[in-house]
């Protein structure tokens, strides 16, 4: 019987959690790295990782019931949009339902990988270890590493300035009750925080800024939650299809976006990664909140927006996203210039056969599932029960995969990685099974053989399967 590789996941958020549960469930061995005290990644609120974005006030803006694992249902008291917090205690539930604490290195990120001429990989963590692995997956999140304007704004503030990911509550980094505040961007978060800061009491003004407009989703409509309503739709519906019924019901149910004082949208209805608040819109109706262009300049404390108004202003929140990033690995052999990793699947690196990335997309609907669904996947593969498609055909994929995406969503960065829900999840189904079929008329050997424990134990495995004493070379001083 061929010895199954052993894996180094890293993070123990919502995607690596699933993913060693997966791991476990076919009996192969991994250690995972986690850098702070306890799992839930971006979902722990205050997070002593010191990554996390949450806000004391964030909600899930996914359906409790689109957000799950199939494998672990959430509670049926759960809201239909619940905060941080049962989320936080969802993901922690988890990992002791299935026990898997006993294999998260806690308070111990990695801090190096370093590809070996073998193929395995020598794995630092934090706290100095040094471990060969035969694979790695990568499951680091790509909501910790704030993106600045670029280049930044000419002229000099003098007030505050922060980015969405220090956030905390209108008190927290910086004193914002009573502020004339500028929130830059038109994502999630900008509306989130918009919203609280123009709530009665708090921020003395209100301004939302952005360099193009957006269509504003709301959480329900027709009293029912909207994303639970595209589950009517099969997966594979052509685009152009959704596009005209989404559109036609945004039309209907929330009107235009010029009449709450937003500029037009210079794209149409799912081009775009959706911005949704329930809120937003009635507080620009209000006048709670006012929109302005995009910042051209600053002068001391006035800012001067693209359409020529100047405004006295005391903080600026920057809402502009995140850059993916691998610390962990030299630039030379892994990075994502302008978020840009070309993936199969958004799983597999076609030239890499034991490295592997899980969560590295932005979905119309939650990460969770689709998580749950690729660590099932590798651990399929890591069984040799699955075979991948020849590189070329997986570079085909690749190709054909982003020049789809490229001329359907506007270009920015923020697009480089979007999937919708459904689909995605069809389509690695799909493949998983073609790939089952194809690894049941082969000799069925494992795609990544097992070679770290040898090399940490100071010995090296046989052709018939037993180890033998391995001769002394520079990889075995670790």
């Amino acid at each position: 019987m061929q010895e199954l590789p052993k894996v180094c996941v890293i993070g123990a958020g919502s995607s690596g959690i699933t993913v060693c549960k997966s791991l476990q469930d076919k009996g192969i061995p991994y250690d995972c790295y986690e850098k702070g005290s306890d799992v839930g990644g971006n979902w722990r609120y205050k997070n002593d990782n010191g990554l996390s974005n949450i806000y004391k006030s964030l909600h899930i803006n996914t359906h409790r019931d689109r957000m799950e694992y199939k494998d672990y249902p959430m509670p049926d008291w759960y809201a239909d949009y619940p905060n941080h917090e049962p989320i936080q205690k969802y993901f922690v539930d988890y990992v002791e339902h299935f026990g898997l604490r006993k294999h998260i290195k806690f308070k111990n990120g990695v801090a190096k990988i370093e590809p070996q001429d073998d193929g395995t990989y020598l794995v630092t963590s934090e706290k100095g270890e040094k471990i060969f692995y035969d694979a790695v997956i990568v499951a680091n999140g790509h909501h910790w590493s704030p993106r600045w304007p670029e280049p930044d704004f000419p002229g000099k503030f003098n007030g505050k300035i922060i980015h969405s990911h220090d956030y905390v509550d209108p008190e927290h980094p910086i004193q914002l009750t009573g502020k004339r505040v500028v929130v830059l961007g038109m994502g999630n978060s900008a509306m989130d925080i918009s919203v609280e800061l123009s709530r009665p009491g708090v921020a003395k003004k209100v301004f939302l800024s952005s360099r193009r407009g957006a269509w504003v989703i709301p959480n329900y409509l027709f009293g029912k939650p909207l994303d639970k309503q595209t589950e009517l739709l099969p997966p594979g519906t052509p685009f152009w299809l959704k596009q005209f019924l989404f559109g036609t019901m945004l039309k209907i149910g929330v009107g235009k976006m010029e009449d709450f004082g937003l500029p037009k949208p210079d794209h149409k209805p799912g081009e775009a990664h959706p911005t949704i608040s329930q809120d937003i819109l009635v507080r620009l109706g209000r006048g709670d909140i006012k929109y302005k262009p995009v910042i051209q300049e600053y002068n001391g404390n006035k800012v001067k927006f693209a359409d020529g108004s100047e405004e006295e202003i005391d903080a600026i929140i920057y809402c502009t996203g995140y850059n993916v990033k691998f610390p962990f690995f030299k630039p030379e052999f892994i990075s994502a210039p302008d978020n840009h990793l070309p993936l199969f699947h958004r799983t597999f690196k076609p030239d890499l056969s034991n490295l592997f990335f899980v969560g590295l997309y932005q979905p119309l609907g939650a990460i969770m599932p689709l998580a749950e669904f690729q660590g099932k996947w590798l651990a399929e593969y890591l069984t040799g029960n699955y075979s991948l498609p020849t590189i070329p055909e997986m570079q085909n994929q690749i190709q054909e995969y982003e020049k789809k995406m490229k001329k359907r969503y506007v270009n920015s960065a923020r697009h480089t990685m979007q999937v919708d829900y459904e689909d995605f999840l069809y389509y690695m189904q799909k493949e998983l099974k073609a790939g089952k079929k194809r690894a049941s008329k082969s000799l069925q050997t494992l795609p990544v053989p097992s070679k770290a424990k040898y090399k940490q134990s100071g010995k090296q495995s046989s052709s018939n399967g037993k180890s033998e004493p391995r001769k002394k070379s520079a990889l075995a001083k670790v």
